[in-house]
Order: structure tokens, then C-alpha cells, then sequence
């Protein structure tokens, strides 16, 4: 074998190409009124795994905000009726999580009033009260923290809706997973820690 080409094989086996930089799926809501960043929980990896697989196959980015409560939640997916949640693809086993409450920001699926509490896959909804829903707790699953953003979800919830609390100006759902570094998530503000 010619030198020149031992030197470059040499020198591809001693200087491996770096590997890419870890990143981090972290879901995202656009809307009229702004942008949501959430962080997903690895402790809920059935509801994590659900959220990413719905959001790249964007399934959300048809439907909105269906249910928005001021003090309460901002809720949207697929439409809650007195029937149950309509055309929800599956419904998912609880996750629940004592380190994952309901407090400000906290990102939970949503279901009907079913007895194993398993929650719709269509359906999440994002904690507006400032000091939490301890009631839900234990009740409904949290699968995310949102870290960015809650000013959006203030405003959303703060909207002059109908008497079902929908929204009267549609809030259009745009739903995607970002896959992000460490320096990025500390440049958009988040604090949590990475694994």
C-alpha cells in the first residue's frame, strides 16, 4: 500500500472524528401569541415518547387551544366532549411522578373521567394558576415543565372566550420537538438538570 495512503489511514485511526454534541428533546407550541418551550420528562417515558411521535408526525398543527381557563389551564388537542375526547388516536397508561406536580408551567395529558385514569393522547394542557393544582395531582399525568414562555400561556388563558371557555379568536396549535445542546437550553433559559 502506497505511504500516503497508510499516513491518512493512520491518521484516521489515531484522530476519530468528534462526536456530535448531546442534544435534547424539548417540545415546542407556537402560536399567534408566541412561542412555548417545554422541557419532557425521561420519568413519564410513555407519555414523552407519545408527545414526540404526535408532534413530528404533526398532529396537533390542524386543532388549538380548545379550553382556556384564566387561574386553571390552557388546554388543546383534540375536542373534549361530554362523550369523552374525540378521535384521540390512544389512550396511555397514568405516569404519575412524585417529582412531577401540577405547579405553574407544568404540562399534563389530558382524559376523560375514566376509572383507570388513562389519559387521551390528543389532549395536553399547561398549568396557568401560579401556585399549582395540587388536586390534580396523582390524577392526571405531568410529562413536562415549561421553561420559556409562560407569558404566552398567561395571555392565552386570558382571552375573551365563549361560555364552553373556547377561545372566541381561534389559538391555532404549531407543535414540534426541537432537538437541543446544553449551551442552547441555557441560552433559552433553561435551569433543570441535564442526564
Amino acid at each position: 500500500m502506497p505511504y500516503h495512503l497508510l499516513l491518512v489511514a493512520y491518521l484516521f485511526l489515531t484522530n476519530p472524528a468528534p462526536k456530535p454534541p448531546k442534544t435534547y428533546p424539548v417540545g415546542q407550541i407556537k402560536t399567534r401569541l408566541g412561542e412555548v418551550l417545554f422541557w419532557l420528562y425521561d420519568e413519564t417515558p410513555r407519555h414523552k415518547a407519545s408527545f414526540v411521535k404526535l408532534a413530528n408526525a404533526a398532529y396537533w398543527d390542524t386543532l388549538t387551544f380548545n379550553r382556556v381557563i384564566p387561574n386553571f389551564v390552557a388546554q388543546g388537542g383534540c375536542p373534549d366532549t361530554p362523550a369523552g375526547f374525540a378521535d384521540s388516536p390512544y389512550l396511555l397508561e397514568p405516569e404519575f411522578v412524585p417529582t412531577a406536580r401540577h405547579v405553574y408551567g407544568a404540562v399534563g395529558a389530558g382524559r376523560d373521567n375514566n376509572p383507570g385514569k388513562l389519559s387521551a393522547g390528543c389532549q395536553l394542557y399547561i398549568v396557568q394558576n401560579k401556585d399549582g393544582l395540587a388536586r390534580l395531582d396523582d390524577n392526571y399525568t405531568v410529562f413536562g415543565q415549561v421553561f420559556k414562555g409562560m407569558n404566552v400561556i398567561d395571555a392565552i388563558c386570558n382571552t375573551k372566550r365563549d361560555s364552553t371557555d373556547t377561545p372566541l379568536v381561534p389559538i391555532k396549535l404549531d407543535v414540534n420537538v426541537l432537538n437541543l445542546t446544553a449551551p442552547e437550553l441555557k441560552k433559552l433559559g433553561y435551569t433543570g438538570k441535564l442526564n
